[in-house]
């Protein structure tokens, strides 16, 4: 398996309600078949309703929302970024479940969940330089 992720789907409850939200943070995307594409770099990020998205991979959902171990992040080239974004977010409909601070690493982040209770962290790392087109790509940590 290589290593790369292609596509990112959020089960959500009510696609048009997802798409609204992340279209007011200014995303742009496609929906066929009650499914909603977002060109994100050099992935995708995918809305399609959380029974669907279950059935699909063939597990049972068992209707808990907010977090399930995962977060998405964002990194972003500045602090004064973080901060818009996150002010963005909310009010597009997001609940900010931390307010942007100094990070343990140098950094500066908040975080915010949509309205499905997906969790977004939005970052600022002096550590993660971003690529003209906002791509990261991991700095050498050097021998464990």
């Amino acid at each position: 398996m290589e290593q790369r992720i292609s596509l990112i789907t959020l089960g959500v409850a009510d696609v048009g309600r997802a798409r609204a939200f992340y279209q007011r943070l200014g995303w742009r995307g496609q929906e066929v078949e009650e499914t909603v594409f977002f060109q994100a770099g050099g992935l995708a990020l995918v809305l399609w309703g959380r029974g669907k998205l279950a059935e699909d991979a063939g597990v049972t959902d068992r209707g808990v929302d907010g977090f399930g171990g995962l977060s998405l992040a964002q990194n972003v080239r500045s602090r004064a970024e973080v901060d818009a974004i996150l002010a963005d977010a909310v009010a597009a409909g997001a609940t900010l479940t931390r307010p942007a601070r100094e990070t343990f690493y140098g950094g500066y982040a908040g975080c915010f969940t949509d309205p499905d209770g997906h969790v977004w962290e939005i970052a600022h790392n002096p550590g993660f330089s971003l690529a003209e087109d906002g791509s990261l790509t991991v700095p050498d940590f050097g021998p464990p």
